[in-house]
């Protein structure tokens, strides 16, 4: 059973004290809420809330002009705990916040909240902020999906990554028609300004390498059809899946990678099947010419401008602007990792995270659906190696096996108790030691099957080698014996 633990601050600006408060400020409250899997798993989320009032350099700081400044000199003065939260009440007049937003969700892990008149409305406000901040019960189903039941999970539940303790990250660019396009495009440059500081804030959550390529004649294998009316090529929302197999045998990246593959292609079209575009579902054109597929990857299509002149020399020099196909992919790589902003209530207004791609409480979003699903990984992988023991009794468990057994079960009870305490961090590194040992002992070689047999695979392995041999050797014994008895049985002669 865990528990999940969420420290929250609720500070009271002047002006924002409810008038129903329980007791004088400040005191505790505590609210839980039960996520339930599957009829045997629960998860219980508990917020640990601290009513106080605004220290005068907190006030200052709420008299700033915008909710973004006031966000920044905040930051400073708070707890950046990962996994907790702080909550800035507002009064109802307050100009912080723009007209009919009622909550503003910062970059970093605390968020101004407009009073709600009563405690009850204010609370349930707060609620639903801290679950957009920490998690909610679709985050934590989707992070335990292989143990809820097919017809409670959303559509979107298992397109999120499988925790792991590292990914690669591999960008390709698709020329299938070099003679007609010398395409250069500046990826070492790209990954350093835009990806790099995405992935070192993501470095906690686990390790990433990063890669890139360029494939020449790879085509997508499927045939764009043409439009008349537009005088273009279309890619229609049926084939798209019919357009990974054919490019994933060029790639060549996950045949040799230890962890999960993430692939992003930028697929710059031929020249007879140019320009082409994609269309959705209802036949409308994709704003930004991409697609992804679930824990796979994505793919974006580069349209190369038609010379001005038909007589153009050949080959055309394309350079790639990778600020607009970056900002494809970290897209990309954003829903990859469930870090999606759809849920969002409209009275919500969401900063953008800037430069880092993502915000502190994003982060902390991912720490907790990362840290749960590696508890339930845990517990799924040293069950089947119960099983597996269980089930060969001439197996042999060495030392070190048993002291990575061990190892897994102490440090995922860590997990479990550093949850209840509300440390996140903590738990998370002890639910990636626990997923490790684990593993460890479960691909451990000397556990392999094939080192251990049953005796009806003995028998019937041997059977096959003894019988020829063990028949003439019986026919042999029971005429021995057959002749035996009928000496007995003759009279023995007497002179």
């Amino acid at each position: 059973q865990v528990q999940l633990v969420v420290p929250m601050a609720v500070v009271f600006g002047p002006g924002s004290v409810p008038g129903d408060l329980p007791r004088p400020l400040p005191f505790r409250d505590v609210q839980e809420m039960e996520i339930s899997v599957n009829l045997r798993t629960s998860v219980t989320s508990r917020y640990e809330m601290l009513y106080r009032s605004t220290t005068g350099q907190e006030e200052a700081a709420l008299a700033a002009a915008t909710a973004r400044e006031a966000d920044a000199a905040l930051h400073l003065l708070q707890d950046t705990t990962l996994g907790s939260l702080t909550m800035y009440v507002v009064p109802e007049t307050s100009s912080l916040l723009p007209q009919g937003v009622s909550v503003y969700v910062g970059k970093h892990r605390s968020a101004l909240v407009r009073a709600g008149g009563s405690l009850a409305a204010l609370q349930a406000r707060l609620r639903e902020v801290a679950q957009v901040m920490s998690f909610t019960a679709s985050s934590i189903a989707a992070a335990l999906s292989d143990r809820v039941p097919d017809g409670q999970l959303s559509p979107d539940a298992r397109r999120n990554l499988k925790s792991s303790l590292g990914y690669e990250i591999t960008f390709s660019l698709l020329n299938p028609d070099p003679k007609s396009h010398t395409v250069d495009w500046d990826i070492e440059g790209a990954v350093n300004r835009y990806v790099k500081p995405v992935l070192d804030k993501l470095s906690l959550v686990a390790n990433f390498s990063v890669d890139s390529q360029i494939l020449y004649y790879a085509v997508l294998g499927v045939t764009p059809r043409y439009h008349k009316e537009s005088s273009s090529f279309l890619l229609s929302a049926h084939s798209l899946p019919h357009v990974i197999n054919p490019v994933e045998a060029r790639l060549g990246s996950s045949a040799a990678s230890l962890y999960p593959v993430l692939n992003f292609l930028l697929y710059v079209p031929e020249r007879s099947h140019s320009p082409l575009y994609i269309q959705d579902k209802d036949g409308a054109p994709v704003s930004t010419n991409a697609f992804h597929s679930p824990r796979w990857g994505g793919i974006m299509v580069y349209n190369v401008e038609a010379p001005a002149s038909p007589q153009a020399s050949l080959p055309l020099h394309v350079d790639v602007d990778m600020a607009r196909v970056m900002e494809v992919f970290l897209a990309q790589l954003r829903l990859l990792f469930g870090l999606s902003r759809e849920e969002v209530p409209p009275e919500f207004l969401l900063e953008h995270p800037g430069n880092e791609g993502l915000a502190d409480w994003e982060l902390d979003h991912l720490l907790w659906a990362h840290t749960v699903e590696n508890i339930a990984t845990v517990s799924t992988t040293l069950t089947s190696l119960a099983q597996l023991l269980d089930k060969i009794g001439n197996i042999v468990i060495k030392d070190d096996v048993a002291s990575e057994v061990y190892r897994a079960v102490a440090s995922v009870q860590s997990a479990v108790t550093e949850l209840s305490l509300g440390h996140l961090y903590a738990a998370f590194q002890a639910s990636k030691e626990a997923v490790t040992s684990s593993e460890r002992a479960f691909f451990d070689p000397s556990l392999l099957h094939l080192l251990y047999f049953p005796d009806d695979q003995k028998f019937a392995i041997y059977i096959p080698l003894f019988l020829p041999m063990a028949v003439p050797i019986l026919l042999s014994l029971a005429k021995i014996v057959r002749e035996t008895r009928q000496r007995k049985k003759e009279p023995t002669k007497m002179d």
